[in-house]
Formats: structure tokens, C-alpha cells, sequence
């Protein structure tokens, strides 16, 4: 009865382990969310240090240019391998909420970098990477445009950190509250339980039969 018993409850453990995202896609989302949240946080530095910020500048410019074209590859893979299906507890309303934050950062990963080289372009900067190759102009020279886009480059900062923040609070509930195992189809690291909590997991099934048995069948004392 126990072995029965133990048997079904590391089906049913083994059924509700969310499946995982290629390691492509695990190793990319990792190194940019560690890029992006860098940027993000250099981007703050350059307004509030400007003694800083042309050598922070030269940092921010190979980090945006590199979040784009790992974003380029990121989406390729997406579009080749789908993404797995959500936990099975998750509502449709949580569902279509995540999946409507996913493609904002999708896009957002295109935009800023755009927006940022546009924006440079307008102004003329030169848009030097590795102290050697120099990147062309996509926008014409114009000091209106400039002010736009640098405006449009800072709403869109905001709102990144934003979609960010939300993300990262969602996975925290869900990981440490309702625990359904979300965080594991982006792990890097394996998904199966410990032998110690399994070994935890068979002797509390085993005690458990074991007691219900001997309450169901009390001994017989003449």
C-alpha cells in the first residue's frame, strides 16, 4: 500500500514540473536581463554624474548595440523553439498578462537600442564601439529630433524598469507563494528535487500509510 502510495505521489510530483525553455534561451535571458538592468542603471549614473558621462557613455553604447543583436538572435530562437506552456494553476488572465509583458520586453528590447542609436545619429555623436568601429548614422542631423528621441529614450527607460520590476514581483509570488514551479522553466539549474526531500517525502508517505493502517485495523488485545 505505501509503495502504491509513494509511487502516485512522484507521478503527480513528476506531471506538475513545469518543462523548461532550450538552454539557448535560458543562457540569453539571463545575460540580458544582467545587461539590460546594467544599462539601465548606467543610463541613471550619465544624468546625475555628468562628470562621468562620456566615460559612461562609451559603456552604455556597447551594451545597447549588444542587447540588440543578442535580441535578434533571442527572438529568432523563440519563433524556432516555442516557448513551454504555463503552469497549469495559472488563470487565463495571469496567462495573457504574462504573455502581454513578455512581448513588451520583446519590443522594448528593439526600441531602446533603436531609439538610443537614432537619437545619437540625430545629433551627430559619434557612435564609436571597441575604440575602432564606427557605426553610421540612421537618423538625419536635427536638434529637434534629437530632443525628441532623447525624451522618447527616457519613457522608455522608465517604462523597462517598470515591466521589469513587475516581472521579477510576479515571479517572487508565484515561486514563493503559490509555488507552482514557474521560476523552473527558466532555470539554469536541474529541476528535480533533492534525494533528502525525497527520502523526506517517502518516510512521511510511509508513516502515514502505516499509521491510517494501523488505525483501521487496531490490534487485537484478548
Amino acid at each position: 500500500m505505501s509503495s502504491q502510495l509513494n509511487q502516485k505521489r512522484k507521478g503527480n510530483n513528476m506531471s506538475q514540473t513545469p518543462q523548461k525553455y532550450t538552454l539557448l534561451a535560458r543562457l540569453l535571458h539571463w545575460l540580458m536581463a544582467l545587461m539590460i538592468i546594467s544599462t539601465l542603471l548606467i543610463g541613471v549614473a550619465m544624468v546625475s554624474s555628468l562628470k562621468n558621462y562620456h566615460w559612461l557613455m562609451s559603456i552604455h553604447r556597447p551594451l545597447g548595440i549588444a542587447i540588440l543583436l543578442l535580441a535578434f538572435i533571442r527572438l529568432g530562437n523563440r519563433l524556432w523553439n516555442p516557448p513551454p506552456p504555463f503552469p497549469a494553476n495559472m488563470s487565463t488572465q495571469e496567462k495573457m498578462a504574462a504573455t502581454l509583458s513578455e512581448y513588451a520586453i520583446y519590443v522594448l528590447m528593439f526600441a531602446m537600442p533603436l531609439v538610443g542609436w537614432a537619437m545619437l545619429s540625430a545629433a551627430r555623436y559619434p557612435i564609436v564601439l571597441l575604440n575602432t568601429i564606427e557605426l553610421p548614422f540612421i537618423f538625419p542631423q536635427s536638434l529637434k529630433w534629437y530632443a525628441f528621441l532623447r525624451e522618447t529614450h527616457t519613457i522608455l527607460a522608465y517604462l523597462f524598469a517598470f515591466i521589469i520590476l513587475s516581472h521579477f514581483t510576479a515571479v517572487l509570488v508565484h515561486t514563493y507563494v503559490i509555488r507552482d514551479g514557474l521560476l523552473t522553466r527558466m532555470s539554469l539549474w536541474p529541476s528535480g528535487k533533492s534525494s533528502s526531500v525525497a527520502s523526506r517525502e517517502d518516510y512521511s508517505g510511509s508513516s502515514s500509510a502505516i499509521n491510517g493502517h494501523q488505525q483501521a485495523n487496531p490490534p487485537n488485545v484478548s
